[in-house]
């Protein structure tokens, strides 16, 4: 468990000052500024040390400066610790730069080999978000990061779900600014659609995201809309209820890096549906997909010739050409926009996908909007068949509507219209049985 006593204080005292920048909601599949402005993710991710890299003021500034000139908004920080955050956020803040944070840690991450959210995994989880949501430049919360990769451990999607559920409720409790709250998948095609799906569908809009995010690398090299896979990942998301983006983004089988990609992503095809991207990422490292060196070989290599070690702080040296290639990218794409106030989304919750045998490339291991485990339970692999057959809420066959609010009420139940009287009573409570049985 980690505590934020003091960095929490020292927070309070520079909220003022960290107020220069408008904050980040969401309405239906867009950002949008506290200013009424449409907002696009270009950011980088952002981990100099595997602990936290937002301790060192004197980093921070020197790296915030460099992103700006770039014209990066966004960081993604994938770990923090117990500390004043104050200065490198204001740093950041300083130059327009927003933070997406990851509420978990190595020791309190989602396993989907032994999938658990507990008492100690909440307590760590609240305790950054009790840090960090005193800053207007944090612009989301992400919740977990890559948790299910293969459709036979599928079935731990239900405890990422529930981790979203406490830190919406523990968010709204506190009375705390409706900071979104999402997840970062990884981009397996036999799990894409349900886990994006899954996450967005139900009754209980304090369960679904706020947003969700997507770590691709499929666009790699001289390549196109089509050909690299962009064409169905977005045919795949055109109706989603809530923003998605890159959250890791950035090819690097090929070299140099021409980020071409960013051109489709802010351009017709795909603004549209998509709200920007995240690049991975700021620091080379020995898999070679830095943009800046802080000593060292200066020029951009293969994932076969990176260091062998790091230097991980000191003066930030851009890439050479990779740097300068994202650069006019981004100053290359411009995504067309709409303001809040002319924007009214009629998005609906998808529907929950239904329990398919899980198999090492397809399948899915929930049954629609089953009952969620509750805080402290593990899921035994040998009650799997009660939860995989447990009867789905009627939003697995019907979306709901998806609200405009990122502070979402419990929805109630939607009962199926096609089951009246007696036999929807029976129905209902039979499936709510064996919900509740699979995850004893």
């Amino acid at each position: 468990m980690r505590f934020f006593g003091v960095a929490t204080i020292a927070s309070l005292f520079s909220l003022a000052a960290c107020a220069t920048l408008p904050t980040i909601t969401t309405k239906g599949s867009k950002f949008f500024t506290s200013s009424g402005d449409q907002w696009f993710v270009k950011g980088v991710a952002y981990q100099l040390s595997p602990d936290d890299p937002l301790l060192d003021v004197a980093q921070c500034t020197m790296d915030a400066s460099l992103m700006a000139s770039l014209g990066a908004n966004a960081i993604r920080v994938y770990h923090v610790i117990s500390g004043d955050h104050s200065g490198c956020m204001q740093a950041f803040a300083d130059k327009g730069i927003y933070v997406f944070v990851d509420l978990d840690t190595f020791t309190t991450q989602i396993e989907q080999t032994d999938p658990h959210f507990n008492q100690t995994q909440l307590s760590s989880f609240e305790s950054v978000m009790d840090e960090f949501h005193t800053f207007d430049n944090v612009a989301g919360f992400f919740i977990a990061n890559e948790v299910v990769t293969t459709p036979l451990n599928s079935a731990a999607a239900a405890f990422v779900k529930l981790s979203v559920q406490l830190l919406k409720e523990y968010r709204i409790n506190k009375g705390y600014r409706a900071i979104p709250i999402g997840y970062s998948h990884a981009d397996v095609a036999g799990l894409r659609p349900m886990m994006q799906n899954y996450l967005a569908c139900g009754t209980n809009l304090n369960a679904t995201v706020d947003f969700f995010g997507l770590n691709t690398y499929e666009w790699c090299g001289d390549s196109n809309y089509a050909t690299s896979g962009y064409q169905t990942i977005t045919d795949q998301i055109k109706n989603y209820p809530v923003p998605i983006f890159l959250s890791e983004d950035g090819c690097n089988t090929v070299q140099p890096r021409t980020f071409q990609d960013q051109l489709t992503i802010f351009g017709p095809s795909m603004a549209p549906y998509w709200s920007g991207a995240i690049i991975y990422e700021w620091i080379q490292e020995t898999n070679a997909y830095g943009l800046v060196t802080y000593g060292g070989n200066a020029q951009a290599v293969a994932p076969a010739d990176g260091p062998t070690s790091v230097q991980r702080s000191g003066t930030p040296t851009p890439i050479t050409p990779d740097f300068s290639n994202l650069k006019s990218a981004w100053s290359s794409a411009t995504a067309s926009s709409v303001s809040a106030a002319a924007y009214s989304p009629s998005l609906t919750n998808p529907p929950c996908p239904a329990y398919t045998t899980p198999g090492s490339t397809t399948g899915w291991g929930i049954n629609g909007d089953v009952a969620l485990p509750t805080l402290g339970q593990v899921y035994d692999a040998s009650a799997s068949s009660s939860v995989t057959a447990g009867t789905a809420g009627a939003s697995a066959a019907s979306g709901t509507a998806a609200s405009s609010s990122s502070s979402k009420g419990a929805g109630s139940t939607v009962q199926d219209p096609s089951r009246t009287g007696f036999q929807s009573v029976v129905i209902s409570f039979a499936g709510l049985l064996l919900s509740f049985a699979g995850w004893f």
